[in-house]
């Protein structure tokens, strides 16, 4: 007797998942689509792909496709940070033993067309071992679960997009054995040059220096469906801001990690460089940040923020959510601004906060809350994240730290008019401190696990320890600006 196909075996997908599956089927067809990118999100966020021929990825369609664990067990310069090959793999779980394959099974929610790469499409898929059990340590299957906890309920998170990042011009015209690093080292970054001067806060002419870049990243952004709203000229030299309508958490964490990579393509195709790197280590430029908006809905689409008194900032709700992000900014800080680099923005009259405070429409805030009585997008926004911010987990760190506060009924205090010079608690200064922040939290380890909390610790303090040691053989302190190891480690990768 044959069993049934991987997915249908265990309950994967929902009704809509399989009707949108026939679609796509028949899409691959009549699009002549003769490789399909099926992507997932590693521990850092970014994303990892195998391309698939048609028919390969219509038997993933019932089956899913193996995929090699590796990814999960390696820092952001390829450093492997568990023994794989010993029982247990460096973990204690048997499951682990050997680097061994996971079945990772499409979700047809996600499928787009990628106009930039004709015959090619692209689709994010999510980890399970073979038993049909999620993988411990996929940041997608974590916010998955945060959500349906979320929505027993009776509620879902609303979530916008405010994203900054660079674009420079390549000036390298082929790569040399300098760009190449190795396992543990990454090459050196290749050569650009700024593509306008900067400090010209908004300014047309600036922003028309680019425009061709510009042009070409929307007209992708909108045939991907990405819903893109604005695109605008930020401080530093071709530093851009994009930001994109609200949608729910898991569908905007999906859209966050596309947005990166497609960009990155598309500017590389034409002879430009995208990076989202916090500071990038060149002369004169700014920190970038990710300004998180988010809003808790009712399962009929009512906005749970939105006060009923004039002159309330936020409803009760709000602000005990507010509250509850006040209360565990520490460790959540390592999900928002996980590299070395995200720390150089936490300074004082720099447009990014550097304690856990609050206020209306102040952007010197951590939380910034906008909207008011009878405004169904009233919000906050979370002004804490660094661009290159695993989507999936910083959005789940905003879930499980304000609902704790919705849980306690907490209260934010009164607003922060001068948040700068207010006692509010500090953000953790370094990537060190945050995540000893992270291990002494009884929230987050009781909400992700102390398995998935662990694990992650590992992974970080395996990248925090490599710049350390790079630091102290360079005789060198450390300064305000990016170091050689941080532009190497983030200013490609990210």
């Amino acid at each position: 007797m044959t069993s049934a196909p991987f997915i249908e075996r265990h309950g994967l997908w929902s009704d809509e998942q399989r009707r949108q599956a026939a679609e796509i089927a028949a899409r691959i067809k009549a699009q002549d689509i003769h490789l399909v990118r099926l992507a997932w999100a590693d521990p850092h966020g970014y994303s990892r792909a195998k391309a698939l021929t048609a028919p390969a990825f219509l038997s993933a369609l019932r089956s899913g496709h193996n995929i090699n664990v590796a990814t999960s067990t390696l820092d952001s310069a390829g450093t492997r940070t568990f023994s794989s090959f010993v029982r247990g793999g460096g973990m204690g779980l048997d499951e682990m033993t050997g680097s061994p394959n996971l079945t990772l099974v499409p979700d047809p929610s996600t499928f787009r067309v990628l106009p930039w790469a004709p015959g090619v499409a692209w689709i994010v898929g999510d980890e399970y071992f073979d038993s049909g059990k999620p993988f411990h340590f996929s940041p997608r299957q974590l916010l998955k679960r945060e959500i349906a906890r979320l929505r027993e309920r009776g509620l879902s998170q609303m979530v916008g997009l405010e994203m900054e990042f660079y674009l420079l011009r390549v000036i390298q015209d082929r790569l040399d054995f300098d760009n190449v690093g190795a396992p543990g080292r990454r090459g050196r970054p290749v050569d650009v040059c700024p593509v306008e001067p900067g400090y010209h806060f908004h300014s047309e002419s600036s922003m028309d220096m680019m425009q061709p870049i510009l042009s070409a990243l929307v007209q992708a952004y909108e045939a991907i469906n990405l819903p893109v709203r604005s695109i605008e000229k930020e401080w530093g030299p071709g530093q851009l801001e994009c930001t994109f309508a609200p949608s729910h958490a898991l569908e905007t964490a999906d859209n966050a990690m596309l947005f990166r990579t497609a960009t990155k393509q598309i500017c590389r195709r034409m002879g430009h460089f995208a990076t989202f790197m916090a500071r990038p280590g060149l002369k004169g430029y700014y920190s970038s940040g990710w300004h998180l908006h988010q809003s808790i809905v009712n399962l009929q689409g009512r906005n749970q923020f939105t006060p009923e008194t004039v002159g309330d900032p936020l409803s009760p709700f709000g602000m005990s959510y507010v509250a509850g992000l006040l209360e565990h900014a520490a460790p959540a800080t390592v999900f928002a601004a996980p590299t070395v680099t995200g720390y150089r923005r936490f300074k004082p009259n720099s447009l990014a906060p550097d304690r856990a405070s609050w206020g209306y429409d102040h952007r010197g805030a951590m939380i910034r809350v906008l909207g008011g009585v009878g405004d169904p997008a009233t919000r906050m926004e979370n002004r804490i994240g660094e661009p290159c911010a695993n989507p999936y987990l910083y959005i789940a760190s905003q879930m499980v730290a304000g609902m704790a506060g919705v849980d306690a009924k907490a209260h934010p205090g009164k607003q922060d008019d001068e948040p700068y010079n207010s006692d509010r608690a500090r953000l953790p200064a370094s990537l060190p401190q945050a995540l000893d922040e992270l291990e002494r939290s009884s929230l987050f380890r009781q909400a992700f696990g102390d398995l998935f909390v662990d694990y992650y610790l590992k992974v970080k303090r395996v990248e925090a320890g490599r710049y350390q040691s790079a630091l102290e053989a360079s005789g060198q302190p450390a300064g305000e600006e990016a170091t050689e190891w941080e532009q190497n480690e983030y200013f490609d990768f990210f």
